[in-house]
């Protein structure tokens, strides 16, 4: 088997969590055809029991091991070296070597770096085959919409990271084989920005393992379902996320709660920041943190809302919702790069007061049948075009290799 090079700023598993979704699903895939030499970091101790999990399709794996806090304070060193903070963060000399073993002994036919945030470390070595980078979004715009939405010194720290982002993404846009983005939409911004590299550039889609995220399964409730209950999922440190909670409860939740009064909101992912611990002091308001299963939240859900002002690319928690077969109220930024109708799939709202009538329509007795005729609309999209193993096809032509897949077990 040809050797591949696979490169990730966190442990990709489980397949259940944010970023680790597609990540995994893009080394399953390619661990068809090559030996796998997994690179990666943990930040997160709850991580380490899967790296014996992911032994068993790698060949090799190297993990090194970062503090947050000590991380988020180390990153500050790119003030000095010119890269930017979130490039610093992911830095570790014990990974740098690795890579640089790898690539000068054993000479990888594929370089597959997932982020940009991890392309530094082959950046400056010798090419070593054809180099992929799956950057998922175009992380400059978001770091230039955290700038023009905050106040204060860190508007400067979010200017600051949106240059150095947008340099690093022209310098992977010329440098390497190919561009890989969530969308066709992300990948058409970004060629609209590098013209000259648009034959480089791609969009690969998320899918969404709807066997998993099936609601025949079924799920013990979680809460109190004789009242109205809307749940968000997702990574509760990362801003966007963070936004769109607050904004809900702040502003959407009490407007619902004129017309339902005992509605009450669910905040369900890893590691909710100040901000977002602090609505849990609201009447109805629920933060879980980490759950070993975000299915229950979601299965019983009146309704799953993506209230998402800053956003980019795909939001697994819109295809999860769809394939559990909820109504999923969402703002356009949540829609963006997914393929389904915005009224009879899903139901768009862009304004405060259109989110929260949507969403009491979604608690309208009996049964709301409007929010199981949209529910049952979107499993069948997902169904038919959120496949993993479909959407990944769009890699074959690059990465395939001639020779027939071996057999991989099923992790």
């Amino acid at each position: 088997m040809p050797d591949l090079l696979f490169l990730a700023q966190r442990l990709p598993y489980p397949p259940t969590k944010g970023e680790k979704i597609r990540a995994f699903h893009d080394l399953k895939y390619l661990a068809q055809w090559y030996d796998i030499h997994l690179g990666c970091l943990i930040d997160d101790p709850d991580d380490l029991p899967y790296v014996d999990t992911l032994r068993g399709i790698c060949r090799d794996i190297h993990v090194a091991r970062v503090s947050r806090r000590l991380g988020r304070m180390t990153s500050l060193r790119g003030l000095l070296t010119g890269e930017a903070l979130s490039v610093s963060y992911f830095r570790d000399r014990g990974l740098a070597h690795w890579v640089r073993g790898v690539v000068e002994t054993v000479r990888p036919a594929v370089m597959f770096v997932y982020s940009s945030n991890m392309a530094p470390y082959i950046m400056d070595l010798p090419a070593s085959g054809t180099r992929v980078v799956d950057l998922v979004d175009i992380d400059s715009e978001k770091w230039r919409a955290f700038a023009e939405a905050t106040k204060g010194p860190m508007r400067f720290v979010y200017r600051r990271e949106w240059r150095k982002i947008a340099e690093l993404e022209r310098r992977i846009a010329r440098e390497c084989d190919l561009s890989v983005f969530v969308s066709d939409a992300e990948a058409g911004l970004f060629a609209s920005q590098h013209p000259d590299c648009a034959t480089r550039i791609r969009g690969v889609s998320n899918g969404v393992d709807h066997r998993y995220f099936d609601p025949a399964l079924g799920f013990a409730p979680v809460y109190d379902t004789t009242r109205a209950n809307y749940v968000f999922t997702g990574t509760m440190d990362y801003p966007p996320n963070a936004d769109a909670v607050v904004w809900f409860a702040a502003d959407i939740l009490p407007l619902i709660r004129r017309s339902v009064p005992a509605a009450q909101f669910h905040i369900v992912g890893s590691n909710p920041n100040q901000a977002v611990l602090k609505l849990a002091r609201l009447d109805g308001v629920f933060v879980t943190g980490r759950v070993p299963d975000v299915r229950p939240y979601i299965a019983h859900a009146t309704a799953s809302v993506a209230p998402m002002r800053i956003a980019r690319g795909i939001q697994n928690k819109v295809l999860e919702a769809m394939a559990m077969a909820r109504p999923v109220v969402l703002t356009s930024g949540a829609l963006e790069g997914i393929e389904a109708d915005p009224a009879t799939e899903t139901i768009l709202a862009d304004t405060a007061e259109a989110f929260a009538a949507a969403c009491c329509r979604m608690a309208a007795a009996p049964g709301a049948p409007e929010g199981i005729t949209i529910g049952a609309a979107a499993r069948l999209r997902i169904v038919r075009d959120y496949d993993w193993d479909g959407t990944l096809r769009r890699f074959d032509d690059i990465l395939r290799p001639a020779r027939s897949p071996r057999l991989t077990e099923t992790v």
